[in-house]
């Protein structure tokens, strides 16, 4: 997919994986549509001076219902073009099932994955209409991955990963594709979380983590290329196919780092 001045739509822009593609994208002069519960339009001249065509902040709340269908509303109403979405924005849960507050998990399920769902079929129709568009979808290594202390998370990215996998059989014949990212660790304020919310029950050395501006760069190569998954690479690739073909193995492997 050629990408230059092609209008791209990122959930979640505001920091770490989201804002490392706005920036990438700025740099391949697309046009790019900031969409957060948060302002975003502080970065806007940062966005600009990189080479973006265009900087535009969105107000979207993946957690309201009614705020995903006024923002769609809104995007369409005033004459937005959607060629590329990139269903980025997330949140994260952990820890003992029996331990994790309620809230949390229904917020996480809504934005991880119903308001995904929901966002994307509201700008589906119009990006069909267009010669070429891509959905790109942040899945995780926690969607084929099933961890401890994950359970929740792992349940979120798992749909992720089935409902972008489905899609695309759904898509095949139409001038629409999907991308789905099986996202390793990057070094961002959620990874950062894990910890916290991990670390009582599950020794964590076996985890290493990458700059998001190098995941970004598999990202756009997937992009380019037209691939259907981007894939994390060195022995995180290994431990998702095992998490995929052999899981009972990599559940005998993951079990001395976990204690109750």
């Amino acid at each position: 997919m050629q990408v230059k001045s092609k209008n791209i739509l990122i959930t979640g822009s505001s920091r770490g994986i989201g804002l490392a593609m706005a920036k990438r994208a700025a740099k391949e002069h697309m046009k790019i549509h900031l969409l957060n519960r948060s302002d975003t339009k502080s970065l806007e001249p940062e966005l600009m001076e990189l080479g973006a065509e265009s900087v535009q902040s969105w107000s979207l709340d993946l957690g309201e219902r009614s705020n995903i269908e006024a923002f769609a509303k809104q995007f369409h109403d005033s004459g937005g073009r959607c060629d590329i979405l990139m269903n980025n924005a997330g949140q994260l849960t952990g820890g003992l099932l029996e331990e994790q507050p309620i809230d949390k998990i229904y917020s996480m399920f809504q934005v991880n994955l119903v308001g995904m769902v929901h966002l994307t079929q509201l700008m589906l129709p119009k990006m069909m209409e267009l010669p070429e568009a891509k959905i790109i979808n942040n899945a995780s290594v926690s969607g084929i991955m099933y961890l401890p202390c994950a359970s929740t998370y792992a349940a979120s990215k798992a749909g992720v990963v089935g409902f972008t996998e489905s899609l695309r059989n759904e898509l095949d014949g139409t001038t629409v594709s999907t991308l789905l990212m099986v996202t390793p660790g990057v070094k961002t304020r959620m990874y950062d979380e894990i910890t916290d919310l991990y670390g009582g029950h599950i020794d964590l050395k076996f985890m290493s983590s990458i700059p998001a501006e190098q995941w970004i760069d598999r990202v756009f190569s997937a992009l380019k290329n037209d691939e259907a998954v981007c894939w994390p690479s060195g022995k995180t690739y290994w431990g998702v196919k095992m998490g995929q073909h052999w899981p009972s193995m990599l559940s005998r492997i993951v079990k001395p780092y976990f204690e109750r």
